[in-house]
């Protein structure tokens, strides 16, 4: 694994591992970030790409492909590959918590917002 695959993994753990019933497992034998049983994000084979389900695929594509696009494999998915070395820390750690919030049961959200609002 390359030092750039663990600096993109540590800043994807720190983001997803903070929200509640979030656990890191394997994906098809890569690393992957998962709100109980649901699939948040995985790591691709490469070590520079992070595959995610959104719900805004095509405007992130098109608002910036040069960070956001899809392979023919996930066509029919709302999966959106997100090239690491070029999206903002900020935008994707926005992109993990909206994946989460679309997968999070109503308690967990609570638990989060409460969180948060302590935090502010």
């Amino acid at each position: 694994m390359n030092t750039s695959t663990i600096i993109y993994l540590e800043f994807i753990r720190k983001v997803v591992l903070s929200l509640p019933g979030t656990r890191e497992g394997l994906c098809f034998g890569t690393e992957g970030f998962y709100f109980q049983k649901k699939l948040l994000a995985r790591m691709k084979e490469d070590g520079e790409t992070l595959a995610m389900p959104v719900a805004n695929r095509d405007a992130l594509i098109k608002a910036d492909p040069d960070i956001f696009y899809i392979t023919p494999h996930y066509d029919n998915s709302n999966y959106v590959l997100v090239k690491l070395a070029a999206v903002q820390p900020e935008v994707l750690k926005q992109l993990l918590i909206d994946g989460w919030l679309t997968r999070a049961s109503k308690t967990a959200i609570k638990e989060y917002q409460e969180r948060v609002k302590g935090i502010i």
